[in-house]
């Protein structure tokens, strides 16, 4: 397994907020409860302990497009776009359109 960024509460909250995404749309995407992502980020500084917490995260981190930066050059870690706003909706808007899944001939 890759070395992985460790996770915190903050950087989770921080992730909802840059995205505006609700706690439970965040929790939905995860996989996990509401009340569980509320918990995380209430441990504020504290790292997730938990391999399967931090694996829920990173998949609602991959579907709202965000990029957890880790500590560097003295600088904490921090969080980010992975597309702009608007991209993030049009994909949004595109995985939801439904209809029949064909497969992809992009190279």
């Amino acid at each position: 397994m890759p070395v992985r960024i460790k996770i915190t509460g903050r950087l989770i909250a921080a992730a909802r907020a840059l995205t505006g995404v609700n706690r439970g749309d965040f929790a939905a995407a995860a996989g996990v409860s509401p009340e569980t992502i509320a918990s995380m980020e209430a441990n504020g500084s504290a790292w997730l302990h938990s391999e399967s917490d931090a694996d829920a995260v990173c998949r609602a981190f991959d579907k709202f497009g965000i990029v957890v930066l880790g500590e560097s050059d003295g600088m904490g870690a921090g969080v980010r776009l992975k597309f702009t706003r608007q991209d993030v909706r049009q994909i949004a808007r595109l995985e939801d359109e439904g209809g029949v899944v064909g497969s992809d001939d992009a190279p």
